[in-house]
């Protein structure tokens, strides 16, 4: 008698064929796990590849793609990297000027702010889209040094070409975390100004947490600021620029230099930008704030 539990070979049990089905073509299950472990095999690959971009610089030379690697901890960002195209003359003046001009922000140093920029007092700006506010400024006045922050290449590339054009030598170009740079790579009171002109307005609820003008923020910029220095923010997203006024003007080492303590006009200094335009046409009202450290 053969065994129910284990059917001897000459009595196969239901599970050796699949009935009406020779053995020789029964379905198994192993080329299903195979298929499986070779699609997972594929997407880990392809993750592997797509991780190897991000790191490796579209320009040798130029900024790197991750600066800062992981040497940063997990947190919530207020910006989101981007590449878009690149142009030939920005490509040309990414690789050209970059080693003097640019730099990445890394985290492993700190930065000799007399050294870089010749021993003018220095502002920093967090964002500047494609430039052209920042190179004018830089030209209207050549006896302060602007240490520019952003993540978009394409306009890495355009400010160091339109500071060469301008033969601007006030302007340096800096690739990364702003929130690195200030906690790691600067020494306290070593900046005379701030400028966040139309930061990501993060407009949904849920993506507030992200922007960047938070209480948490101003404690790290009030150890870099020099008493006396300015912190200058403008945008044309009201609820943001709400947020601003109220952050500003809770914190103890800040003070609004309206007396009435509300908005500023944008100041002649405070060019218009392409982005400014384009949100006015759209009919947004701009909003200047503008504080300084006390």
């Amino acid at each position: 008698m053969s065994d129910p539990v284990n059917p001897t070979p000459e009595t196969p049990g239901p599970t050796a064929e699949t009935p009406g089905v020779p053995p020789e073509t029964a379905p198994a299950t192993a080329p299903e796990t195979d298929g499986d472990t070779d699609a997972e095999a594929r997407r880990a690959a392809s993750f592997e590849r797509q991780r190897r971009l991000r790191q490796e610089p579209r320009f040798p030379g130029g900024p790197a793609a991750d600066p800062a690697g992981s040497h940063h901890e997990r947190r919530i960002r207020s910006f989101q990297p981007r590449r878009s195209r690149v142009t030939t003359g920005q490509e040309d003046a990414l690789q050209r000027l970059w080693p003097t001009w640019g730099l990445d922000i890394d985290g492993r140093g700190v930065l000799d702010l007399p050294t870089l920029f010749d021993g003018l007092p220095v502002v920093l700006e967090i964002g500047f889209g494609m430039g052209e506010a920042t190179a004018q400024m830089a030209a209207d006045d050549p006896v302060t040094g602007i240490l520019a922050v952003d993540v978009h290449t394409p306009g890495q590339g355009n400010l160091l070409s339109l500071a060469e054009r301008a033969g601007l030598s006030n302007v340096r170009v800096a690739n990364g975390d702003a929130i690195i740079l200030l906690r790691e790579m600067l020494e306290p009171d070593a900046l005379d100004g701030l400028r966040v002109f139309f930061p990501d307005p993060w407009p949904k609820k849920r993506h507030h947490k992200r922007r960047l003008i938070q209480p948490e923020f101003l404690d790290l910029v009030a150890q870099r600021l020099k008493p006396g220095a300015f912190v200058h923010c403008a945008t044309d997203w009201e609820p943001y620029a709400e947020q601003m006024l109220e952050v500003l003007t809770a914190h103890p080492l800040f003070e609004n230099t309206r007396e009435d303590g509300g908005y500023t006009p944008r100041p002649a200094f405070r060019p218009l930008t392409r982005f400014e335009g384009q949100g006015l046409d759209k009919g947004h009202v701009v909003h200047d704030v503008l504080f300084t450290r006390r």
